[in-house]
């Protein structure tokens, strides 16, 4: 779809139905040999899901050329056709919904007036049926609201959250991303998006050397915690919470499964996680993508006690080049799609595919969380 040809806010560009297809077969008993009479029911069910959902539009969506030449335009934006309980639609068109996801990255459910409050965004991600992934490890300040449902980022209105892929500098990352808009934002707070194969292509392209040791050496993460959380840092997750423990033994041992060494301080703890792989293949849709918390640890990792600088560097200890750091920056930002929130909004990632950012913002504004594996 391109999306100068097709302007109409609202108009169906959903593919036309989904068949289902069982086949039976039918054994004859009568011959010694069982073989496979030729009898073959094919029970078809169709089903419709733009008698649901209709395909909307962003200002600035982006359209990409895949490799067999069909068009992807990101992110998908779903409204409803006619007055729809979300979480039943969702329930009923499953599959369908998945294929979108694989085929796009990111879905925006706009509309849809039967998602207002932290409980209904809560049905919204049971109706999906995907497996809840704990926040172990995890570096945000967040609370626990209902359910599978937590506060996004609590971090100050006037800092900006650099770009990542969620947890992407853990081994157990989550695979789905949920976000709701309660409160839209007064001003600002938008959330953009950019899809990760995209940002490896372009620095690949520009940058192959740099791609190259970042391929060869991957990265450590390094990160200061004090014990209780800190709300005024984007980075503030104290060890208690990280590790879901008082007990600095209990902390070790949690630590090590994620495949991060600790070193103690007076008042707190130096985490070190890695070497780990910057580029990953997402064997899903065969190709590479960025991810990495590079960027955001370079940019952003800073509060009383971390220097981003010294956040991450290669997985041989070698600091990054700045210049190329900050080159990436820019190259997310002009591939990303900005999300302004309006209320009731819920917006489904694939984390394996998409990067996700934070603008700053004038409150109020209150997005939920819920992370699945």
């Amino acid at each position: 779809m391109n999306l100068d040809e097709n302007p109409v806010k609202g108009e169906s560009t959903t593919s036309s139905s989904i068949s289902y297809s069982t086949t039976f077969l039918f054994k004859d008993h009568h011959h010694h040999h069982h073989h496979i009479l030729n009898l073959m029911t094919t029970l078809t069910l169709t089903i419709m899901p733009e008698s649901f959902f209709l395909e909307s539009q962003l200002p600035h969506q982006k359209t990409y050329i895949n490799k067999d030449a069909t068009q992807t335009t990101f992110p998908t934006v779903l409204i409803p056709n006619g007055d729809h309980n979300l979480k039943n639609i969702i329930r009923d068109h499953k599959p369908w919904l998945q294929s979108v996801l694989h085929k796009t990255g990111a879905i925006l459910f706009r509309g849809f007036s039967s998602v207002s409050s932290a409980s209904d965004f809560n049905d919204v991600v049971e109706a999906f049926g995907f497996d809840e992934l704990p926040y172990v490890g995890g570096a945000a300040p967040r609370t626990n609201v209902v359910g599978r449902v937590f506060t996004s980022n609590e971090s100050p209105p006037d800092q900006k959250i650099p770009f990542h892929h969620e947890m992407a500098q853990v081994p157990k990352f989550p695979l789905k991303v949920f976000f709701f808009c309660e409160v839209e934002p007064k001003v600002g707070g938008e959330t953009p998006i950019v899809l990760s194969h995209v940002i490896y292509d372009k620095m690949k392209q520009k940058y192959p050397e740099f791609v190259d040791r970042l391929e060869q050496h991957g990265l450590i993460y390094t990160r200061v915690l004090g014990e209780d959380d800190d709300p005024s840092s984007p980075i503030g997750r104290g060890w208690v919470s990280t590790f879901m423990t008082k007990d600095k033994d209990v902390a070790e041992e949690r630590a090590a499964k994620l495949g991060m060494k600790l070193e103690w301080t007076d008042d707190g703890v130096k985490t070190i996680m890695g070497p780990i792989p910057a580029i990953k293949v997402d064997e899903t849709r065969g190709r590479k993508t960025w991810f990495n918390s590079m960027v955001a640890a370079y940019t952003g990792w800073e509060d009383a006690r971390n220097d981003p600088v010294k956040a991450v560097t290669f997985g041989d200890g070698t600091p990054l080049p700045a210049q190329v750091i900050h080159d990436c920056l820019r190259i997310l930002e002009e591939e990303s799609v900005a999300i302004p929130w309006q209320k009731g909004d819920v917006m489904l990632l694939d984390n394996l595919a998409v990067l996700h950012a934070r603008r700053p913002f004038e409150p109020p504004r209150r997005v939920l969380a819920s992370l699945c594996q």
